[in-house]
């Protein structure tokens, strides 16, 4: 009896221990929340609670043992040692300090401290032996959260033994009533195994000087990685006062892929890295922090003051448990060439504003002659006009004579756009395509509205969309193509969207996409489950601040993150965001039928980013015109206008070196220019090329994007394809493609289309003389017998029946002839059989059908509802 309770009772354990192992993380960590909230106020001395959390988990209080700084810039340390031998993993952390009295805390991992006192000066050290960074706090940042199966391993034979805390207690004026402080961090450990173990990689600059008044100053910071893969997953920066920004990136064959980027005078939290980026054996890490001298007297060195500086870079990562390394350090520059290639967003400071300075400074210089106020004046002139308009202005104006060089290159060859008629994408099962982009692979993204469309029953007169009803678009709305096979890479946006519109791919890969349903903008990353970022408000039409009405398109400034949006069909303004999405400055208004002034919409459909130039453009659709604006100000800079565009101009996009390229919408009843896509040239808005499928024809071509080395894919909502063209050499075989486009302002296309239109390829030539010498065989036989007939019967009948054979054999020539009698007509002949093509002998039709078909119909079922039509009423998409 007594072993079977024996036994009962080690599976009732077993059972219990399993059932841990099972239970939600963040239920255990709320529980050591509630447990552990009591004791932040008090002083706990040498006896360090150890909190149960469990059979496998607990909680471990880390605080200064009440302690009171004498004086400014003083580093204090404490340790506590692990409360068993056994191998744990930590897997949170919760801090308990305020930058009112801490500028900054570090938590080590090592086997022996450097005292074994309650508390000691740091500048004896932290530990005798190596240690290990765990942890991180300064200016009241927010807890660090490690990922799920994540976790700092520390005890058995290969963790540290010991926790040392290091407290920097900056400025000491908030001692002044003798208090004693009780700072610190609690921990969250498990003896549960995690499959992967992190680890802290710190990124050092320990030379570097700032000459007084120096308006930017870089510190490079780069070292080759020679270990196993490690994978990064939160970033951490920090500098004192006079640092503006940091950066850290992975380089890899060249491409500079960012870790993070962040203000140090914003809270020094752990950040997300946003996109996790991977490490792999001789990539190389590498950052940068720009400060700037301006107000100091004398030269500022890397220390530990407050008026020293420091450029810290904390990547934190993991890696499989077997390979786990748990610190390493990057304190050289390995390849100072290499910073020629940096990311111009490295020297572009995040903007923050002036209540968060003044809320983050953690600590205070002591200097008599200047206040809060004019320090944070200071930072503002630091922040505002010193880097942000120098780097900016540097940058754009390198990136013009760069443009232009291009642009004149480009310009100088002669090519041709038409369709590449091989790429299989034209036969993809799409539902209305609304958006087209290029990621940073130059893969070809679709964005489109699976089995919801856009119709004269989606919205009511106030424009709150009306079929909520039937939920979000159950298909994947996003998909990722090569472009080169039209293969499917990639999809999701999967039961997020309800009318998806603007598409665009900011630099990072991110998705930037507009929902005229849901009057929003959002920011996806590469997987697109969660926005990362959410402007407007969901269902609800606006035109405050806080809303948009049917927002059309998003693009994102490359250089300094700026966000601009197109609202839209009820509203007519660009919206300028800041990288963070806070409301900057709108521009533009309503446009009335026949007064179309600059700055003023009749739907702004379409956003193209002109970098190079610093500059905007719109594609104004109902105007039928593209307007440009200067970024920074959102004054007009041109418009580009021509005859051929016809009264909408659907979508415009931008190709570095000075190509524009743009698509129209369908002719209104009894106007004549055709739907087609044109090139043009940014600087002088001249139309330099036009182009038309060979394949279907366009319906409502609705978006274009274009790379630099002149692809360009043109998506259409009505005829729910996508449609692909490239760059060919300027011939008379293709001009027949664009003979009904007549440029007024091209000389060199007007030319172009007087030409014959019959030389074809060398291979289409040779099947032209081989078919027409088989064709002429039977027809001199035919004659040869027709003339043997007629000697027969003038020699048996006589001359009275000349008359009757002239007729007869007439009769028969006319007929291959064809109406009219003008000669053989091949194209005629040819075109009957399935699937020749007629080109070289007719010219091809522009017209599309679909659009007659319709009006016969009734229906524009497939077609997207103007938000005020004027007659005839434009079509919307």
């Amino acid at each position: 009896m007594a072993g079977l309770v024996n036994n009962l009772l080690i599976l009732l354990l077993l059972f219990q221990n399993i059932c841990l192992g099972f239970r939600s993380p963040l239920s255990i960590f709320k529980r050591y929340k509630d447990t552990t909230r009591s004791l932040s106020s008090e002083c706990l001395g040498s006896e360090q609670p150890v909190i149960s959390l469990g059979l496998s988990d607990f909680a471990l209080d880390i605080r200064m043992p009440g302690v009171t700084p004498k004086q400014s810039d003083t580093y204090l340390c404490m340790s506590v040692r692990l409360p068993m031998d056994d191998e744990a993993y930590v897997v949170d952390f919760k801090p308990h300090a305020s930058m009112d009295t801490v500028h900054h805390m570090l938590l080590f991992g090592c086997n022996e401290p450097s005292s074994t006192e309650n508390y000691w000066d740091c500048d004896e050290g932290t530990c005798r032996d190596k240690s290990n960074i765990l942890y991180a706090w300064a200016r009241n940042a927010p807890p660090t959260r490690l990922p799920k199966g994540v976790g700092f391993r520390v005890g058995g034979e290969t963790g540290g033994r010991y926790f040392v805390l290091q407290v920097h207690y900056g400025d000491i004026s908030a001692f002044r009533d003798k208090h004693k402080d009780c700072s610190g961090v609690t921990l969250h450990l498990t003896h549960q195994k995690q499959p992967l173990i992190a680890g802290m990689y710190l990124m050092m600059s320990v030379n570097t000087v700032i000459p007084p008044g120096e308006k930017v100053v870089d510190a490079d910071i780069a070292c080759h990685y020679k270990r196993f893969p490690m994978h990064l997953f939160a970033y951490r920066v920090h500098t004192h006062r006079l640092g503006k920004v940091v950066s850290g990136y992975r380089v890899r064959n060249g491409q500079w892929t960012l870790i993070g980027r962040q203000s140090p005078q914003l809270p020094q939290a752990f950040y997300p890295v946003e996109h996790p980026v991977d490490v792999s054996y001789d990539d190389i890490l590498a950052a940068r922090c720009v400060f700037s001298g301006e107000g100091r007297t004398t030269e500022t060195h890397i220390g530990g003051t407050a008026n020293d500086e420091m450029c810290n870079f904390y990547i934190m990562y993991y890696m499989e448990a077997k390979h786990a390394v748990s610190y390493m350090t990057c304190t050289q520059n390995a390849n100072p060439e290499m910073f020629r290639n940096i990311p111009q967003e490295a020297n572009i400071p995040v903007p923050i504003k002036s209540d968060m300075l003044k809320m983050t400074h953690g600590h205070h210089e002591e200097t008599k002659d200047s206040d809060t106020s004019s320090l944070l004046q200071q930072a503002k002139k630091e922040e505002e006009e010193i880097l942000d308009q120098e780097t900016k202005d540097g940058d754009r104006s390198s990136l013009l004579q760069q443009a232009k060089k291009e642009e004149k290159e480009i310009l100088d060859q002669d090519f041709h756009i038409e369709e590449a008629v091989e790429w299989p994408g034209l036969d993809l099962k799409l539902g209305q395509v609304s958006g087209l982009a290029l990621d940073p692979e130059n893969n070809l993204v679709i964005f489109h509205r699976g089995d919801h469309v856009w119709d004269e029953n989606s919205f009511d007169s106030k424009f709150v969309y009306q079929q909520r009803g039937l939920g979000p678009i159950e298909q994947n709305t996003i998909l990722v193509l090569n472009p080169s096979n039209a293969k499917l890479l990639h999809s999701t946006g999967k039961s997020l969207f309800y009318l998806p519109h603007g598409l665009s791919i900011d630099k990072n890969g991110n998705y930037w996409v507009t929902d005229v349903a849901l009057h929003q903008v959002f920011k996806l990353g590469t997987e697109g489950k969660e926005p990362l970022l959410t402007l407007g408000v969901a269902l609800q039409p606006g035109s405050d601040k806080n809303h948009f009405c049917q927002p059309t398109d998003v693009v994102v400034d490359p250089i300094t993150g700026s966000i601009y949006v197109s609202d839209g069909y009820c509203n007519s303004r660009i919206i300028q965001f800041s990288p963070d999405g806070l409301y900057v400055m709108q521009w533009g208004e309503e446009s009335f039928l026949g007064r179309s002034r600059p700055g003023q919409f009749h739907i702004p459909h379409s956003l193209a980013l002109i970098p190079d130039f610093s500059q905007l453009c719109v594609a104004d659709r109902e105007n039928g015109r593209i307007q440009c604006f200067r970024l920074e100000t959102g004054e007009f800079t041109r418009e580009i206008k021509h005859k051929s565009f016809g009264r909408e101009l659907f979508a415009v996009s931008y190709v570095p070196g000075g190509l524009l390229f743009a698509v129209n919408g369908m002719p209104y009843p009894g106007e004549a220019e055709p739907v087609q896509g044109f090139v043009m040239n940014f600087s002088t808005g001249e139309i330099i090329d036009f182009f038309i499928p060979l394949r279907k024809s366009f319906e409502m071509p609705h978006d274009i994007v274009a790379s630099e080395d002149r692809t360009v894919f043109v998506g259409d909502v009505h005829a729910r394809a996508v449609w692909k063209f490239a760059s060919t050499e300027k011939s008379e075989a293709v001009a027949e493609a664009r003979l009904k486009n007549k440029p007024e302002s091209t000389h060199s296309l007007k030319d172009a289309d007087k030409q014959p239109l019959v030389q074809q390829a060398s291979s289409t030539g040779v099947s032209f003389v081989l078919i027409t010498t088989l064709l002429i065989i039977p027809v001199v036989v035919l004659l040869a017998i027709l003339i043997f007939i007629r000697w027969r019967k003038t020699t048996v009948y006589g001359a009275d029946e000349e008359h009757k054979l002239d007729s007869s054999s007439g009769r028969i020539l006319g007929r291959l002839r064809g109406k009219g009698g003008g000669g053989i007509n091949l194209g005629n002949f040819f075109a009957s059989h399935k699937g020749y093509s007629r080109k070289g002998f007719d010219r091809l039709s522009t017209e599309g059908s679909d659009q007659e078909k319709d009006e016969d119909d009734g229906t524009d079922s497939e077609e997207e509802c103007s938000a005020s039509p004027p007659p005839p009423a434009p079509s919307s998409s």
